[in-house]
């Protein structure tokens, strides 16, 4: 029996008292990062140990996070990866009315959808996958929501794959269980960290795509597991696994206002932490 997810929609002000809020959020303590993030949480990935929160428990849109959810579900159950899947009509985009590079007629494998769903946040790749799940779309986002009550995300809804819907909602704290659990899958490990992809569609014209997180380029980043998101509601939004100052650790960072802002606070982090290892263990 599938479980629905029941979580207190989150009261969403208006552009200034979103900016007022976030000019005023603090920092946790002193000689912590200064970020700019509204919900940030860091987390000691072997010991479970928290290592910098910020208004951690704060419920929000989550925006193209989503689809890491998304990628379990479709791989816990199964399916064969191989399969064909064409892009409809039904995977346009109505609630935000963003453009895809997919048109409509487009036929790709579930593995190279979820490669792009993951790697390039590809929302009618996204749309394409929970679609043709058995029992359609009303049946994936049942088994998101129940995937999320078996994880402990008791402050999470999921509406929808892709994450384009401001009702996906979780807290930096319930994210940190998801990643931790989308980090035991190897291929959202491999898809979620490649630096870019390319697809063969009709007429054997080839299309390449980027990571949306520049960060996995990055020589100076050991970066394990890597997502995006954004819509406006949600802010800019970014949440990895990765390896810094020796220590495994999750990162989560919530509604980043500002287009390289997710990006400026994941270094902060990794400078914080790297300054921290040096300091607690002098050479």
């Amino acid at each position: 029996m599938l479980v629905a997810v029941l979580a207190v929609s989150p009261a969403f002000g208006g552009p200034q008292e979103r900016t007022a809020r976030k000019l005023k959020a603090g920092v946790a303590g002193h000689g912590t990062p200064d970020l700019k993030s509204a919900s940030a949480l860091v987390i000691d990935q072997e010991a479970g140990r928290t290592l910098f929160a910020k208004n951690i428990d704060r419920v929000a849109p989550i925006a193209s996070i989503t689809k890491l959810m998304t990628a379990m579900v479709v791989l816990d159950a199964g399916l064969p990866l191989d399969e064909r899947i064409a892009i409809s009509e039904a995977d346009k985009d109505l609630i935000k009315g963003t453009h895809s590079r997919l048109r409509i007629g487009t036929a790709l494998t579930r593995h190279e959808l979820l490669h792009l769903a993951l790697m390039a946040s590809e929302n009618r790749a996204a749309e394409a996958l929970s679609r043709v799940f058995p029992g359609g779309t009303r049946a994936f986002v049942a088994a998101m929501n129940q995937k999320a009550v078996e994880l402990g995300m008791w402050h999470t809804r999921f509406v929808d794959g892709t994450g384009l819907s401001s009702d996906n909602v979780s807290t930096a704290q319930d994210l940190t269980k998801m990643v931790g659990a989308a980090y035991k899958y190897p291929l959202i490990r491999e898809f979620t960290t490649d630096t870019g992809a390319t697809v063969r569609i009709a007429h054997g014209r080839m299309m390449n795509y980027r990571n949306s997180n520049r960060l996995v380029s990055s020589p100076q980043w050991q970066i394990g597991l890597s997502k995006t998101g954004y819509i406006s509601e949600a802010g800019r939004c970014l949440v990895m696994q990765a390896n810094i100052a020796g220590k495994p650790v999750i990162i989560v960072l919530l509604d980043s206002w500002g287009k390289f802002t997710r990006i400026g606070d994941a270094n902060r982090i990794k400078r914080w932490m790297e300054t921290r290892s040096t300091t607690h263990n002098p050479g």
